[in-house]
């Protein structure tokens, strides 16, 4: 072919490519923006999102993938008796006292009055006490055998049912083997003042140490002194919350039965 020098030919050519390159600029573009576009696809769907619960985990109770027990407010199944659970959990006292052993200290009624003169107990009452107390400074437990009995008359020395011999029952409540201990503790328990309870029924009772019958928050300084002569001051502390005295005591019948000697509630 050939050219003329009036650039005709020249610039057809140059139209052509100019087409051919604006032709080409949106295909770049495209090539350009389409991997940008698809990483972020990527980004947005295929790669592992963040763990999140659903629904039904929301509203599952915390720990369910383990066995958990019953919560304690489940409803009792049909064959209990609602509202009975409680007073079958509470052990019942031995029949032998009707319950005189425990505390029996009421805030809102006047306190007994506290005796330390023995001379002013029934003669039974007294002749047992010395007894008791003769036993215990002779240091030898098994003098407190006889009077502590057997069968239906013998001394309640727990709040549950002892099994076994009683003399070897309270040795065991003490801390060395001769049961010495338990005996100075019957001894301080009986030397201090004593109150005189339930006066005309049948669970009539003298009983020894007198805060059995008394509120502890409204012991005196003088009270306190003879409390402490036989607890701590944390036992004291510890009662306190609880409400009422509950370490040893014992008790003895207007007819001179020594019915109990007891700790706890």
């Amino acid at each position: 072919m050939n050219f003329s020098t009036s650039g005709q030919p020249r610039g057809l050519v140059f139209s052509l490519w100019l087409a051919a390159f604006c032709a080409a600029i949106p295909l770049a573009l495209s090539l350009t923006i389409s991997p940008a576009h698809a990483l972020s696809e990527i980004k947005r769907e295929d790669l592992p999102s963040p763990a999140t619960p659903s629904a039904d985990d929301d509203m599952a109770p915390p720990g369910s993938a383990v066995p958990m027990p019953d919560p304690l407010a489940t409803t009792p199944p049909a064959t209990s008796q609602p509202g009975n659970a409680p007073e079958e959990s509470q052990p019942e006292g031995p029949a032998n006292d009707g319950g005189t052993a425990s505390p029996n200290s009421d805030p809102e009624a006047p306190p007994p009055e506290v005796v330390y003169d023995l001379a002013k107990l029934p003669e039974p009452v007294r002749r047992m006490h010395d007894l008791i107390v003769e036993a215990c400074r002779s240091g030898d437990i098994e003098k407190l055998r006889p009077l502590i009995g057997k069968g239906d008359s013998m001394t309640q020395l727990s709040l549950g049912d002892i099994e076994g011999d009683p003399i070897t029952f309270l040795k065991g409540l003490a801390g060395d083997s001769e049961g010495q201990e338990i005996l100075a503790i019957m001894e301080e328990v009986l030397s201090a003042g004593y109150v005189h309870v339930d006066a005309g029924t049948p669970q009539e009772l003298y009983v020894w140490p007198y805060f059995f019958a008394l509120p502890l928050d409204k012991l005196d300084a003088k009270q306190r002194v003879e409390l402490f002569k036989i607890v701590t001051a944390g036992d004291y502390n510890d009662m306190k919350q609880f409400g009422a005295y509950i370490f040893y005591r014992v008790g003895i019948t207007p007819a001179g039965q020594w019915m109990f000697f007891v700790a706890g509630d």
